[in-house]
């Protein structure tokens, strides 16, 4: 694998020169909540002044919806509209410029997929991603994450990997074995897949969705603050919230699904393989974007999706022109987020809106932290592409620089992750938050948290453009049913066809978006989208 330039680490910090942070310029961008809080405060709208009519119309342009256009396609099917509600597609993978330099606003890597995600597979071969090379598949190295990958500011010191392990004493490995033996054993158990498949739950995956994360480990004396720490940052990562949050299966899913986990001496398998650019995976939504030309219409607040015996009207506020504008379809297929999807359908079907009741949003805070000169480095590992900080409310940051490989570092941008699902209150209290709080807040507070591992940044940062998300994802919480997700139960969709089963239905209307799966990644909601498109 390439090998990305090493900053020059220093033994000590230097003192640097004294600078207010009154002159870090910014504010906030990249999402405009006000459309969609006209959504929900406008009571009456005017009739539609223009008419549209196409076969399809694709409610939502996340990467749901792009992977639902895709497959439409695919199929020879050029007849139909998307319509998004900002101005660009992606949704929480898009991307913006800081100082010149791209820099993600949301999702930033994406898993090598196993062959339990075809569909994902198919895309990257598509772009160009992976081929087979005498019957093997390769992936391009440009944009496999380059080395070092990850580190942790851990007791004043940078350590490789994000487990706590430099200075940690034998009870706190032998918490990490144990945890490491439960994981294989839940391994053993059941099928844990990316994406969930439509098959019945294992004994062992139905006991641990109806439980909180916290409490599983309770029952299994895992009582460890830095294993606590670290697994209650996977989750925060992952699913917005921690582990008093998401359920033990979520908990588990993490590890289980992909690479397991390793404690310190084991033997351990290659670190998890992952592909990453500097826009992060705004790199692939824009090339599923690209495509639809006209077809793409943004800037459209989706308000109503009715359904009738001979097609479905859907009506959008055009954002450019004031006006209300209708489309006439023979089917939508709406991915939009379920809360927003059971507000727009017309006599919404019953498993939309007990979805709708039950789905809890994580919000987040995404800031891109724009630095004229390299930051001065604590002992350690060289800087990497991940970084974080222990024992912080925050994710750490992600160097947009970091697959450039110029042999001379320079400027660049930090992306720095901020999830408020159980941070001070829950949801409710974090969007509040967001709302509440101006950019100045949010810059004093994630610069001083920062500065802990890099006293200098407030002194070499320029710029800081901050992401509000108020319904990011949704949150994997415990089901009393030992349910995952929002889709009707499994015994309820076995007699139904492949399409239905696989995509969910109601007469004219198809529904995908990750909502449905109970947390957000994008394997999840492409796959989805591809079904419901297929």
């Amino acid at each position: 694998m390439m090998q990305r330039r090493h900053f020059l680490a220093s033994v000590a910090v230097p003192l640097v020169a004294c600078s207010s942070q009154t002159d870090i310029t910014g504010g906030f961008t990249g999402v405009d909540h006000a459309r969609g809080h006209r959504l929900r405060d406008t009571t009456a709208w005017p009739a539609p002044a223009v008419i549209h009519r196409t076969h399809t119309v694709i409610a939502g342009g996340g990467v749901a919806g792009l992977a639902a256009a895709r497959a439409l396609r695919l199929r020879g099917m050029d007849d139909f509209a998307l319509l998004e509600l900002e101005d660009s597609a992606g949704g929480n993978a898009r991307a913006g410029v800081v100082g010149g330099i791209p820099c993600p606003l949301g999702a930033h890597y994406l898993p090598l997929p196993s062959d339990d995600a075809p569909e994902v597979q198919n895309l990257l071969e598509e772009l160009g991603l992976r081929q087979r090379v005498a019957g093997r598949w390769l992936y391009d190295e440009r944009h496999l994450c380059h080395s070092p990958q990850e580190r942790l500011f851990f007791n004043g010191a940078w350590q490789d990997g994000l487990l706590p392990v430099q200075g940690v004493g034998e009870a706190t490995l032998a918490q990490y074995r144990r945890f490491a033996m439960l994981v294989e054993q839940a391994r053993s158990a059941a099928q844990w897949t990316i994406p969930i498949q439509n098959k019945p739950l294992a004994p062992i995956q139905r006991a641990l969705a109806a439980m909180t994360f916290i409490a599983y480990l309770e029952h299994n004396g895992l009582t460890d603050p830095h294993l606590r720490w670290y697994l209650d940052y996977c989750c925060r990562d992952d699913y917005g919230a921690g582990i008093a949050t998401v359920s033990a299966w979520a908990g588990i899913h993490y590890f289980a699904s992909r690479h397991g986990f390793h404690a310190p001496g084991a033997e351990s398998a290659e670190r998890e393989g992952l592909l990453t650019w500097p826009e992060g995976n705004a790199w692939l939504t824009r090339r599923l974007a690209t495509p639809l030309g006209e077809r793409l219409c943004t800037g459209h607040v989706v308000l109503r999706v009715a359904q009738g015996r001979n097609g479905v009207e859907v009506d959008a506020f055009n954002t450019a022109t004031q006006q209300v504008e209708r489309w006439q379809a023979q089917q939508a297929i709406v991915t939009l987020p379920i809360f927003v999807a059971a507000r727009v359908v017309e006599g919404a079907p019953d498993f939309l809106r007990q979805a709708a009741q039950r789905v809890v949003y994580a919000p987040w805070l995404v800031a891109n932290i724009h630095i004229r000169e390299p930051l001065h480095d604590r002992p350690g590992p060289a800087p990497s592409w991940d970084n974080v900080v222990y024992g912080t409310q925050g994710l750490g940051y992600v160097d947009a620089m970091h697959q450039s490989l110029q042999p001379v570092p320079g400027a660049t941008v930090l992306t720095h992750y901020r999830a408020l699902g159980d941070d001070g209150g829950g949801p409710s209290a974090g969007r509040k938050q967001l709302l509440e709080q101006p950019w100045t807040h949010w810059r004093d507070t994630l610069l001083a948290e920062l500065a802990a591992a890099h006293p200098d940044l407030p002194a070499k940062a320029t710029r800081m453009e901050l992401t509000r998300y108020g319904h990011a994802m949704a949150i994997p919480i415990p089901s009393v049913q030992g349910q995952i997700g929002f889709k009707p139960l499994w015994n309820m969709r076995k007699q139904l066809s492949k399409t239905e089963r696989f995509g969910l239905q109601s007469g004219r209307l198809r529904f995908a978006h990750s909502d449905w799966a109970g947390y957000s990644i994008f394997e999840e909601a492409f796959t989805l989208g591809h079904w419901a498109g297929a």
